[in-house]
């Protein structure tokens, strides 16, 4: 088929990383690393492997990088076969694509598979017939909500396959890879475009977020909106109520549309906690889950990010990370940050009272340090926090 054949460059040329348009970006930049999650990546046959992340993540390049790898380690081209599915008009054209490459093996690749409607069933169906059995195959998305909500319907039919989230750079890995420090990261980042000084990417990442939340029937603009008020009334608790007040919303769209950009990668709604009682009524915390991405929609609504948002929203955002959970408390006394056993306050400033026993206070200068331990932590390094 065409589509295979432009798409698949590696079956006709061995000079195809020349041409490769992520490839040849890739190399034009001033940083640039090899991502570790492509490692993850079962290439054994069967495996039904998950990528997600948000959008202009580097999903795409890092899918071109191990390419490049397992062709230069021996595999045979033609068994590597890459489908971009954002090219793709309807699950029926993606069928007739399976169905051409049947008789091969090796690796299955079906990039942005989500922009298809109907994808799962697609793939669901070809597994069971027995036509995948021969392939690894990588499946990658922007949304978890339309990638992995269907994961139910692949239970035992996942072989070997993992699921890999790929996301922006942490604070501990934009130092590494960058040599630069947190400001430089307040203002740039984990995004490859936005660390190597895109110019484009702040409206690029705000048009593709519109493309794929209208491609779900939903509003690109009532979600800009949403991440306005989030901006203008951050760090305050919210209810859903609150949230969507201002811009004519009432509860029930503004939580769909904060849980849709969730499943986006683009913010994380926090939820109180006392003790091991988690309350989903009480108001809840909303973070952005990147400074590039609070960068980008402060840019287009000519605001500022408030300082005291940044620091929490950055050690809320890495905490999450560690620990795969993130609460907040408020009563007498506020905490930003709770995971597992770790409770922190963030302070723009210095702190003018006295906390809990057991609750970390973070001062703004001591917030860097107090990331990397995280990273340690997170890497099995480090002794765990008080």
């Amino acid at each position: 088929m065409e589509i295979l054949s432009l798409t698949n460059p590696w079956w006709f040329s061995d000079n195809w990383e020349r041409d490769d348009p992520q490839l040849r970006e890739w190399r034009r930049q001033k940083y640039r690393w090899i991502p570790g999650w492509i490692k993850e990546i079962s290439v054994t046959p069967f495996s039904l492997n998950f990528i997600v992340g948000p959008r202009q993540v580097g999903k795409t390049t890092g899918i071109k990088l191990l390419i490049r790898e397992l062709i230069n380690s021996g595999f045979e081209p033609r068994n590597v076969t890459y489908v971009n599915c954002d090219l793709l008009v309807d699950p029926a054209e993606l069928r007739r694509i399976l169905l051409a490459i049947k008789d091969r093996e090796g690796i299955l690749i079906l990039d942005e598979v989500t922009s298809v409607e109907g994808w799962w069933k697609v793939v669901k169906g070809l597994i069971d017939s027995g036509v995948l059995r021969k392939f690894s195959v990588i499946v990658s998305g922007s949304s978890t909500f339309r990638l992995l909500k269907y994961s139910e319907s692949f239970i035992g039919r996942r072989g070997k396959g993992k699921d890999v989230e790929v996301l922006p750079l942490s604070f501990p890995e934009f130092r590494r890879i960058t040599g630069k420090d947190f400001q430089d990261y307040l203002t740039l980042g984990g995004f490859p475009r936005s660390i190597n000084g895109d110019e484009r990417f702040s409206e690029e990442l705000i048009l593709s977020l519109d493309r794929e939340i209208a491609r779900i029937g939903r509003s690109p603009k009532i979600m800009r909106a949403i991440i306005h008020e989030i901006l203008r009334k951050a760090p305050s608790a919210l209810s859903f109520s609150a949230l969507g007040k201002d811009i004519g919303l009432n509860h029930v769209t503004a939580r769909e549309y904060a849980e849709l950009l969730e499943d986006m990668f683009i913010l994380k709604i926090v939820y109180h906690r006392e003790g091991s009682r988690i309350n989903f009524k009480k108001e809840k915390k909303f973070f952005l889950r990147d400074p590039a991405i609070a960068k980008a929609f402060a840019m287009l609504y000519g605001v500022d990010v408030k300082e005291e948002a940044l620091y929490e929203w950055v050690v809320q955002e890495h905490m999450y990370r560690v620990f795969g959970e993130i609460y907040y408390y408020k009563n007498s006394y506020e905490v930003d940050a709770i995971a597992d056993n770790l409770k922190v306050e963030v302070k723009s400033g210095r702190a003018h009272r006295r906390y809990p026993r057991g609750v970390i206070v973070l001062e703004k200068d001591e917030i860097p340090e107090f990331l990397i331990k995280l990273e340690k932590i997170r890497e099995g390094q480090g002794p765990p926090l008080p």
